[in-house]
C-alpha cells in the first residue's frame, strides 16, 4: 500500500477530507521521526514501538573477490510488533480453508 492509498482509507473510515488526512498522516509521521531523533522510544499500545539501536562497526567482505571493508557503527530503527497485531497478522494467515 502506498501513502496515496493510505490516505484514502484512513480519509474513508474517519470520514475526513483526503486533504485533512494528508495533514493528520503528515504530522503523525513528523512526530515520530523526531521522537526517535531525541532518542525516545515510541510506542503504540497493540499495535508496536519504534526505537533506536545502535549498530556496531564492523568488517565485511565483498562476495566474489573477498576484499573486505570496513562498515562503521551507524544508528537503525527498529520495529517491535505488538502483541495485538502479531496476533491478527497471524490469526489471517493460519484461516482453515472453507470445506466443500
Amino acid at each position: 500500500m502506498k501513502k496515496a492509498e493510505f490516505i484514502q482509507l484512513v480519509a474513508e473510515k474517519a470520514g475526513l477530507s483526503k486533504k485533512d488526512t494528508l495533514k493528520v498522516v503528515d504530522a503523525t509521521l513528523d512526530s515520530i521521526r523526531e521522537s526517535l531523533v531525541k532518542g525516545e522510544i515510541v510506542s503504540f499500545i497493540g499495535f508496536g514501538s519504534f526505537a533506536i539501536a545502535e549498530r556496531a562497526a564492523r568488517e565485511g567482505k565483498v562476495p566474489g573477490t573477498n576484499k573486505t571493508y570496513k562498515s562503521p557503527a551507524t544508528k537503525v530503527v527498529k520495529f517491535r510488533v505488538g502483541k495485538q497485531l502479531k496476533d491478527a497478522v497471524s490469526a489471517k494467515a493460519k484461516k482453515p480453508a472453507k470445506k466443500k
